[in-house]
This record gives structure tokens, sequence and C-alpha cells, in this order.
């Protein structure tokens, strides 16, 4: 990445030069992430027992090659994006407070932070509070509401009955936010405390009115990491319906994948992405039409269902 940052300062061949840092980017996310999976597949698909390669995942890789590609992609459409310092990359790619667990962070948005920042003992408190507030929902929330998801999950689909499966799809709910959201939190606060502002991750997705709202308010960073460098590349809405469409089923089949190494998660994605268009160009004026009530429980409805998937 700091090659071809370095190469697309140039002005000869720069989409070529993106194109093949893109590959190699996503190629090494790939072998690491998923050629188990496409392994498994292919000798599912054909009878064959090619033995699994079992690489280990490198932790936060999915965090830092999309945090990679957002420098290339930001140095090749403004050249002066580009440094010529590698300390300042690596400081970016690898900055320990968000790097396993987000939010993932853009190259323009703290490219000016990284050269030019202020520690003060009044954001080390704030910041500080911040990361206490994200221990707390780690600790006392996540790991309470998880420890009754699990034993649910761990039952036998016979043992169910509707109000254990309705525990267990709430209490995971309330675990994946506490915790995700907690992680976030610390590493905005821990981020804060070294100078830096990070963007806000979580707005209280659990009181969204619809699903589309829902995903404006949750893991705000891989949304909007998304929609600028691949929705907004592939035409987004200033397209054809057909198009349009389109482009939202890869967008939701790529975030899917990008979640986990496995047909639920993409099946996750496209959920998401078949209710988005739904809510788009069907029901969304007649939901909100709807008591506000009924919108944020028809919206958490489908967000427990996904969950579960």
């Amino acid at each position: 990445n700091y090659a071809a940052g370095w190469a697309l300062t140039g002005a000869k061949y720069r989409k070529g030069i993106l194109a093949v840092a893109v590959l190699l980017n996503v190629g090494l996310l790939s072998v690491f992430k998923y050629l188990d999976f496409a392994m498994d597949n292919i000798n599912s698909l054909f009878g064959m027992s090619v033995p699994l390669p079992g690489i280990v995942l490198p932790i936060g890789i999915s965090f830092y090659t999309f945090q990679g590609m957002s420098y290339i992609i930001d140095v090749y459409r403004d050249r002066f994006m580009g440094t010529r310092n590698f300390a300042k990359l690596i400081l970016y790619i690898s900055f320990f407070p968000q790097l396993i667990a987000g939010p993932i962070i853009k190259y323009h948005d703290v490219a000016a932070m990284i050269d030019s920042r202020e520690c003060t003992a009044e954001k080390t408190a704030s910041g500080l509070r911040r990361f206490i507030i994200g221990l707390s929902k780690k600790l006392l929330l996540a790991n309470t509401a998880g420890a009754v998801a699990d034993q649910v999950f761990a039952l036998d689909a016979g043992s169910l009955d509707i109000r254990i499966a309705w525990l267990g799809a709430v209490c995971y709910t309330l675990q994946i936010y506490f915790d995700f959201s907690g992680y976030s939190d610390m590493a905005v606060g821990l981020g804060k405390m070294f100078g830096f502002e990070f963007m806000q991750n979580f707005n209280y997705p659990y009181i969204s009115k619809s699903v589309t709202e829902f995903w404006r308010r949750w893991h705000i960073s891989l949304g909007s990491w998304f929609r600028e460098y691949v929705y907004i590349p592939l035409g987004g809405n200033r397209v054809t319906v057909p198009r349009h469409l389109l482009n939202l089923l890869i967008v939701w089949f790529l975030t899917g994948l990008w979640h986990g190494a496995s047909w639920n998660f993409v099946a996750w994605g496209l959920f998401y992405g078949v209710i988005l268009i739904t809510e788009k160009y069907f029901t969304g004026k007649i939901l909100a039409k709807l008591p506000e009530a009924v919108q944020t429980l028809y919206t958490m409805i489908l967000v427990m269902l996904g969950w579960v998937l």
C-alpha cells in the first residue's frame, strides 16, 4: 500500500496501479479469510476431498485491509493525499485502539490529525469516560446477556419452545449491540486520549423506525466505507432501476461476506438487501404512515430474525 501510494502520486498508469493494489489487498484477505470456505464448497460441489489449508486468520485483518484500501483509493482520487512518510501510513493502518474491532477509519478523515493533533487533560478525561462506558457495556451488559443467549442457542431444536427461542433471540440482540458498541466506545475513547477524533459508530440503532434507518445508525463506519468505495463507484442510485437493484444486492452480498466466511453470513447480507429494496420501492411510504411504535416493532422483529440467521 505504501509503494502503491507512492506510485499513484505520479502521472502514468494510475488506474492500473490502483487495480493491482486493490487486487493484492483483496487477494490477501481472500487467502486468509476465505480460502478454506472456497475449498470446502468446491469439495462439496464436485465430491472432492482436497485438504483444507487451515490458515490461521490474523486478528483484525478485515478492518486493516479496508483501511489500506481506503488509503490507496484516496490517493488515487487526490494524489496530494499520498504520504512519503512510511511511519505515518503504518500509524494509520495499525493504530491499536480500533485495529481489531473498528470503527473503520478512512484515510482522508484522519490524515490531518496524524500530522497535527492536540492532547489535553480535558480530552484525556473525556476519552477515559468514554472508554469506561464501553468497557461497562461489554463486561456488565453484553457478557450477562450473552451467557443466556449461549445457553439457549446450545439447546437442541426439539428442546425449544416459543418463549425460550425468543428469549435467546432477545438476549443475543442485546449482547451483539452492547458488545460491538462497547468496543467502539473503547476505541473512540482511547483515540481521544491520543488526540484523535473518530467517527461515531453506533447511534441508538434499536430505536429505528425502519430497516433503512437501522443501517444508518448501526456500524456507521462500515456502511460509510461501502457507500463511498463500492456503492457510489458502481453508480449508486443515479442509474436505471434494475441497475440500482443490482448495486444494492452487490453491496449487501459483500457486506454479508465481509462479516464471515460462511453462507449464513451471505444469506444475512442478502436478507437485508432484499428488505432495503422492498422499503425503497414498495413499503416505505406505507410504513411511514403507521404509528411509531408499530414501525419500531416491525424493525426490531426483522433485526432480531437477522441476528439469529
